[in-house]
């Protein structure tokens, strides 16, 4: 048996279990959308919220892999276990292939549409270097202009790595407790971010990571925040063999929703 078909179903009854009584319906297929399907709307329901959690993963030239990788399978494995998820990458000029910092190619299916999104995860890459990346489109202006204006009071920000950069080019880091790569903590606090030091920074409508791999454990405790299932999030990390790594810094009184 294929590894992903053994893990699935390993974990989809302890999912399932941890969830309550649901259809067969409830193993999402692969596809992931961020409209809202029927199908969702009843996962939904049954997590406690009132429609699914629509999360769109910000797609650019000179993007790092793993920035982007690690939170779309955890959000989408999300689904598949269960969970009332929909994800999606999206690029700021429509859809169109992007190529990433190692050269690999992603087809990007959606345009940019935030108003659609509850959650907005933005990866990094590129920082300091020449070519695409983190650095050029801050040069350029316009995602960093883009992220600013898609700013609303329903809708959670999140970056991993030195995604928290373009947030801070877009004036959404200033005077707010966040975190990035270690080697770019010291020019995010230059520009007014609040550095704390643990792997994901919670401050409410916005939720920052560390260095590359810590887009597993942002989109972990996402996950356990938004469809407040710990069970559901327990069954990711036996699906994944992952364990969350550090800890999560909460603002006081930082709100889920």
């Amino acid at each position: 048996m294929h590894r992903r078909n053994l893990l699935k179903s390993a974990v989809a009854p302890a999912a399932l279990g941890a969830m309550g009584v649901m259809g067969a319906g409830a193993i999402a297929g692969a596809a992931e959308r961020p409209a809202r399907s029927p199908e969702s709307e009843k996962k939904a329901a049954a997590a406690g919220r009132s429609t699914p959690l629509r999360v769109q993963v910000l797609m650019f030239d000179g993007v790092e892999e793993q920035d982007y990788i690690a939170p779309f399978e955890v959000f989408a494995a999300a689904k598949k276990i269960g969970g009332a998820v929909e994800t999606s990458y999206v690029a700021l000029d429509g859809p169109r292939t992007v190529t990433s910092a190692y050269g690999t190619k992603i087809v990007v299916e959606k345009g940019w549409a935030p108003e659609s999104a509850d959650l907005l995860v933005v990866p990094g890459g590129g920082w300091g270097s020449p070519g695409a990346g983190v650095s050029e489109e801050i040069r350029r202006g316009t995602l960093p202009k883009a992220l600013a204006d898609a700013k609303r009071p329903d809708l959670i920000v999140a970056s991993i790595c030195t995604g928290a950069m373009l947030l801070s080019a877009a004036g959404l880091t200033k005077g707010r407790n966040c975190t990035t790569h270690h080697k770019v903590k010291d020019a995010l606090r230059s520009q007014g971010g609040v550095i704390r030091d643990a792997r994901v920074v919670d401050d409410g409508d916005l939720v920052t990571a560390g260095g590359i791999t810590s887009g597993l454990d942002l989109a972990l405790w996402l996950v356990q925040r938004e469809l407040n299932n710990s069970d559901l999030v327990l069954s990711l990390e036996l699906m994944l063999e992952y364990e969350r790594r550090g800890i999560v810094w909460r603002a006081p009184g930082a709100t889920a929703k």
